[in-house]
This record gives structure tokens, C-alpha cells and sequence, in this order.
């Protein structure tokens, strides 16, 4: 049986009801700058090349890139994040708008800037990456803020998603408040941790580390991986480890071109190979893998479905450069092709 099979008439009706979802993003954004050029000699004052400028682009990333791969599979989203008071957080807005993501949720910071990420590329090729950010944690009154908007927003949300990308806006203080908010309220809640920032996440209904970052949260040194993933004993002791300390209802570990592993509370690990044809850029891969699951769990998929519904997203968004989304032709087409 092919592993990342799921029936034309299933992905159809789970795209139907992703279209009659509203779910709700809290987290880190950033906007992605992409200055595009080309290589054709060495700097004459050091060692470095020299990129001859073609053009640049810009893309939402972070939790803002979560809300727009919900928004291009169908979903009603809305964003709760901070942006600064200046130009790319305007222009981030106006990125996040025209992606049909309801943005009522940001809240404009005096102070603090918006995060900026800039990537050169030269024949497809990143040569180097600038970040310009504050990683401090959040203050305690645009804390607030945002925590007040978004509970504003709770009652009859399908599901919440945290993207804590270690930016600063994902505090102890927030994420208690939106797990119990939503343990209450009994909302599906999502999150993809960064083991750079330390933080309680125990008892959510998903987190989607990848292996790098289950190996980092479950404080082991990661061997060379084996294959096939399922009988890698390294990823087998990281998997009980963090389903045992964190009591995840669902963990799944993405492990690029070996795709991903289902692990389930109670149940046996299972492993979902890649269906990627062509990789030309995995950014922002993570951000589609949490998307699509974390959708097509409250369209009604089954954990299984969820994490194959979610590998076939991720493998037509690293065939594309950028950070990227989906559509439900393109996720329909994929399913034909696995058939």
C-alpha cells in the first residue's frame, strides 16, 4: 500500500470543509526580503563574490507565512502578532492583506521594529542571509495587547497555531495563557517549538519539530541518521523521550528529503516518506507541514491523513523558490501524481 496514498474524493471533501475553517495564528513574523542576482567574479578587496543585482521580492514569513499557506488552502485565518511602526511592517500588512489574512490581530509596536529577514541569491544559490531583529522578550503590556485581541477571537476558532520562531513575541506568560485559554475552550492547539528558546511546552495537541530540533528538546546528541527513520533507533528513543516528558497528543518529526514521522501518544511510530520530486528551496517547508496538518485535522482527517495530507503541501512548496504556499489545485495534482 503506498504510504502517502489518500483517495481524490477524500483530499476533495477535506479541502471543502479547510474552506469552512477559521483558524487562528499567534506568533513571530517576519518579512522575507529575496535580492535575486548572478556570479561572475570574485571581489577584487576580499574573497567574496561579487552579486550583480537582477531584481528583489519580498514574502510574510514566520507565523505570517503559517497564515498565508492556511489562507491559500481555503481557510478563513486571522494573524495576532507584532509588527513595528515602520515601513516593512506596513508593507508586511499589505503582503498579509492580499493574501486574504485577516489582520486585525497585529498589533504596531513604538518601539520595536519589525523583523527583517534578507536573503541574496545568485543562480538560485543563497550566498548569504542579514537579519535584522530584536529577539528580546515581549513587553508586558503589548503582551496584553495582543493576548486580549486574540481571546477576543477565540469562541467557535477551529484551531490555533503558535509559530515561536525565538523572536521574542511567544513568552512563558503567552503561551500558558493561549494553552489553557484553549484547553478550556477544548480548541485543537498547534505549535512548532525553537529548542533555542526554552519554554514549558508541555500538553498541546501537535508539535512539529524537526529532527534537529527533537534531538535539541529532548537533550540528546544526534547520531548519524539510519533508514529507513522507523528503524532508526536514535529517532525512536528521541520520539518516546519527548511524547513521554511532553505528552503531546500528536508529535510529528519532519526530517526533510526522509520526510516525516507520526508519533502518536499511544500507538507505534509512522513513518511517511517524502513525495518532493524536485527540492529548490526548503524555506518556510516547516511553516506548510503545521499549515496543512493542523487544517486538515479540524476538516476532519484522521492523524494519519493529517500528516500525508501535510507531506504532499510540503512537497510541492520545496519545488518552488521562496518562502511558499500551496493551492488546492497544486495539492490535488500531487495526489494524482502518487496514485
Amino acid at each position: 500500500m503506498n504510504p502517502n496514498h489518500l483517495p481524490r474524493a477524500r483530499v476533495r471533501r477535506l479541502l471543502a470543509a479547510a474552506a469552512r475553517r477559521r483558524i487562528l495564528v499567534l506568533g513571530d513574523v517576519m518579512l522575507d526580503q529575496f535580492i535575486w542576482g548572478r556570479v561572475n567574479r570574485i571581489s577584487p578587496e576580499a574573497p567574496v563574490p561579487v552579486v550583480e543585482f537582477d531584481h528583489e521580492s519580498f514574502m510574510p514569513g514566520g507565523a505570517a507565512n503559517v497564515a498565508r499557506n492556511l489562507t491559500a488552502l481555503g481557510a478563513a485565518t486571522e494573524l495576532f502578532a507584532l509588527i513595528g511602526r515602520d515601513t516593512p511592517g506596513a508593507q508586511l500588512r499589505r503582503l498579509l492583506e492580499r493574501d486574504g489574512v485577516d489582520c486585525r490581530g497585529l498589533v504596531a509596536h513604538p518601539t520595536r521594529p519589525t523583523s527583517v529577514k534578507t536573503r541574496i541569491l545568485a543562480q538560485r544559490q543563497q550566498v548569504v542571509r542579514l537579519d535584522r531583529e530584536v529577539r528580546a522578550d515581549l513587553d508586558p503590556a503589548a503582551a496584553e495587547t495582543l493576548l486580549r485581541r486574540w481571546r477576543r477571537r477565540l469562541p467557535g476558532a477551529d484551531a490555533v497555531i503558535v509559530g515561536d520562531y525565538g523572536k521574542g513575541v511567544v513568552t512563558q506568560a503567552v503561551l500558558d495563557a493561549v494553552r489553557e485559554a484553549c484547553r478550556r475552550q477544548g480548541v485543537w492547539l498547534s505549535l512548532d517549538p525553537k529548542p533555542v528558546h526554552a519554554l514549558d511546552l508541555s500538553r498541546l495537541s501537535l508539535l512539529t519539530p524537526n529532527r534537529k530540533e527533537a534531538f535539541e528538546l529532548a537533550h540528546l546528541p544526534d547520531p548519524h541518521p539510519a533508514t529507513p527513520p522507523r528503524e532508526d533507533p536514535a529517532l525512536r528513543q528521541v520520539a518516546h523521550r519527548l511524547l513521554e516528558t511532553l505528552q503531546p497528543a500528536l508529535l510529528l518529526i519532519t526530517l526533510g528529503e526522509h520526510g516525516m514521522l507520526l508519533c502518536p501518544r499511544d500507538g507505534a511510530p509512522r513513518h511517511i516518506p517524502t513525495v518532493a520530486r524536485e527540492v529548490f528551496d526548503v524555506s518556510g517547508a516547516g511553516d506548510t507541514v503545521i499549515a496543512a496538518f493542523t487544517l486538515a485535522v479540524a476538516a476532519g482527517a484522521s492523524p494519519v491523513e493529517a500528516a500525508v495530507f501535510s507531506n504532499h503541501a510540503a512537497g510541492v512548496v520545496v519545488g518552488k523558490l521562496g518562502t511558499a504556499t500551496v493551492s488546492p489545485a497544486e495539492l490535488l495534482a500531487s495526489f494524482d501524481r502518487a496514485a
